[in-house]
């Protein structure tokens, strides 16, 4: 999943957070079937969120399995290489921090 997807999703699950609890002041304010409509229509907007923000969590998670996966495959096949990568890393942030 990239940036931008993530971000874009990100925002359009605030702004239907952000429209739900407009609606829910909206229905406080309001009274009898409006304001059990506006409920309604409120609670639906909420329910699209969560349903949104498990399937972004799914897909994070898929996305977070096969990189791991896909590392061991490598490690595996290359080992000696990934060994030097890991020093020449480890390497490059024992240099960082000692210069602080």
């Amino acid at each position: 999943m990239s940036d931008s997807t993530i971000t874009t999703a990100r925002n359009d699950l605030k702004a239907l957070v952000r429209d739900a609890q407009a609606l829910f002041d909206e229905a406080t304010a309001a009274g009898g079937a409006k304001a059990e409509e506006l409920r309604s229509k409120g609670m639906k907007m909420l329910d699209h969120a969560i349903t949104r923000a498990h399937d972004l969590q799914d897909a994070a998670v898929q996305k977070g399995r096969k990189i791991a996966h896909d590392t061991d495959e490598y490690v595996h096949e290359h080992p000696w290489r990934a060994i030097g990568i890991a020093g020449a890393v480890g390497l490059l942030v024992g240099m960082l921090i000692a210069r602080r």
